[in-house]
């Protein structure tokens, strides 16, 4: 009977090998008809742009990823294209669609920057939205939306300008009734994350920088729609928060241009004379002409921040891993054609250790002539800030989270949670403190002294080298520290950051370091080289020692990326076309 079953699981194992070599030898296929292939750019053709695709700072390095169903943009190709398009006398118009968007508030605005330099050429910049809303929050999708000189609004649409929300949950009581006894401590009072578990509602101190956001991204929103739309602000202002607004009303006070459908604002971005091409920005950017100018590493650092590796081969989502970008950086240093590194940072923090290993790999780009300046996303703050205030310049959107300089610990202590389940422990340990991380009993308060020394070791790192990138006192820094976040535009203010935009100003600032001339080109080169898919299969396929473990994992990501495909599947079942209630809004 176990050989029969060995047998089964070999002869799985063996199927799911071959099935994973045909994928790759297909993708294989793909790629190099497609480095052989390239069709000609029509003559005549109008920019298309859906803002309801995820974007991302850097392309996936999952192979396996295009299986997936989701489309991805990367955005700094995507505002690259609508530049390009800006100048190209083939391209007649930009047409964009959305509906719920996926971007944080600092995307949003490098987009609205890139379609207002577009406009400024002169060419048409249509917007169509089934909805901006429906059931749903809908300011930063209108926000976008504003950016465009003619809105398109599907006549049973609505828009959604309700303002912003945060909220959170807090467990405490839930923990209290199930016997966990959170014990954590930060650094400082505005070092928040840890109260969803320790409170049973928001500080004073959480209240005053949630506040501030929303108050920061409130004014930019209110700015940006009535500069977009050409409305007073004034009457922004008493507009905004008070929706949803049903299609004719957001007709009647300006906030949208036309009602109609896809097909007629379609016909108005395409304009008189012959009828354009439609060709996605992602397209049109594959064709962009290669690189020129000055060599400049672009380094990305997306998502939480850990020490080893930022992705492994078919494990998943990208990471923020300290080896691979600290190797990046120590890469642009040896190589003798960059001249500088553009560092483009998204992340809410992370490891401190991790943290600290690629901030001295950015002081040491700097030692060596390589100015690093810093791009920062939709966040950069805590562990983000950290790796980030080291560079020669930081640039940062006016709603870019930033900040967070402090840091947190602790666990949650179980002793009184496992008696309600039956379950016992006993253990024998050695030192004093060797069970101080276990969650079977409290810190001792040897253990706690020592979780607090290390607390106050690490903030002083963090402060006085925040100061000293910054080029000011720790005293004057300390107010501006404490764990509390604020909006891009505070943190230029305070002198957190030196310039607010996105790529074009990161770009701007690695000219004004080099000392090259305002329109001198750069080449941004990526740093590590992006693998091709086959070369991550074909060392997932000859790397010794993964046996039956390896082939198995291999199998369970094939589960994963089917999985839309069977949802896809299920849609064309004829019960899937009931209506459905809404669901409750995530807020923005």
């Amino acid at each position: 009977m176990r050989r029969f079953g060995r047998i089964i699981v070999a002869t799985l194992a063996v199927v799911g090998l071959l099935f994973i070599t045909g994928i790759g030898l297909a993708i294989w296929g793909a790629f190099a008809l497609h480095d052989k292939v390239e069709p000609a750019l029509p003559k005549r053709m109008v920019l298309g742009l859906d803002l309801e695709n995820e974007f991302k700072d850097a392309p996936s390095s999952d192979p396996f990823a295009a299986f997936s169903g989701n489309e991805v943009y990367v955005l700094r190709k995507v505002v690259e294209s609508i530049d390009r398009a800006a100048k190209d006398d083939h391209v007649v118009g930009l047409y964009a669609t959305i509906g719920h968007t996926k971007m944080g508030m600092a995307r949003a605005q490098e987009v609205r920057d890139a379609v207002a330099r577009f406009r400024a050429s002169g060419k048409p910049a249509v917007m169509f939205a089934e909805t901006l809303g429906e059931f749903g929050n809908g300011t930063v999708e209108y926000y976008l939306a504003s950016a465009f000189g003619q809105v398109w609004l599907q006549p049973s649409g609505d828009v959604g300008l309700t303002g912003f929300m945060a909220e959170t949950p807090f467990l405490r009581g839930t923990l209290d009734m199930l016997g966990i006894q959170p014990q954590f401590a930060g650094r400082k009072e505005y070092k928040t994350a840890i109260e969803t578990f320790t409170e049973k509602k928001f500080t004073p101190a959480n209240a005053e920088t949630l506040n501030g956001l929303l108050d920061a991204w409130s004014t930019q929103a209110v700015a940006g729609i009535a500069e977009g739309r050409k409305l007073p602000a004034e009457k922004v202002r008493a507009l905004y928060g008070k929706g949803p607004f049903l299609a004719t009303e957001a007709l009647s006070a300006g906030l949208v241009d036309k009602l109609g459908y896809h097909d007629e604002a379609w016909a108005a971005a395409a304009g008189d004379g012959p009828k354009p091409k439609h060709m996605d920005v992602a397209e049109y950017g594959a064709h962009a002409p290669k690189g020129n100018g000055t060599k400049v590493a672009l380094i990305t650092g997306e998502g939480a921040i850990q020490r080893g590796e930022s992705s492994s081969p078919l494990g998943g989502e990208d990471g923020f891993g300290s080896e691979t970008v600290a190797q990046a950086l120590r890469d642009a240093v040896d190589n003798a054609d960059v001249k500088a590194i553009l560092f483009r940072v998204d992340s809410p923090g992370g490891s401190y250790v991790a943290s600290d290993t690629i901030w001295h790999e950015v002081r040491r780009a700097r030692a060596a002539g390589k100015p690093v300046v810093v791009s920062m996303g939709n966040l950069a703050a805590s562990g983000g800030y950290f790796v980030a205030m080291g560079a020669d310049r930081i640039v940062a959107q006016p709603g870019t989270i930033t900040g967070s300089i402090g840091v947190f610990t602790g666990k949650m202590v179980l002793a009184d949670f496992w008696p309600k389940l039956g379950v016992s422990w006993d253990e024998v340990h050695r030192g004093d403190n060797a069970p101080m991380w276990s969650s079977n009993r409290p810190f001792s308060p040897e253990a706690w002294e020592r979780v607090n020394v290390m607390l106050d070791r690490i903030y002083a790192d963090f402060t006085t080298k925040a100061a000293d990138g910054r080029k000011m006192a720790v005293d004057k820094l300390e107010p501006m520290a404490r764990g509390r976040v604020w909006s891009g535009a505070e943190a230029k203010s305070m002198g957190l950051v030196d310039a607010l935009g996105g790529y074009d100003v990161a770009q701007a600032q690695l000219r004004d370091v080099l000392k090259l001339a305002p329109d001198a080109a750069l080449d941004l080169v990526a740093f590590p080289e992006p693998k091709k898919p086959w070369e991550v299969l074909a060392k997932m396929m000859s790397s010794g020692g993964g046996g039956m473990a390896e082939e198995t994992r291999a199998l369970a990501r094939m589960a994963r990326v089917l999985a839309p495909v069977a949802e896809r599947l299920e849609a064309m079942d004829p019960k899937a076309g009931v209506m459905r209630l809404p669901v409750v809004p995530s807020a923005q």
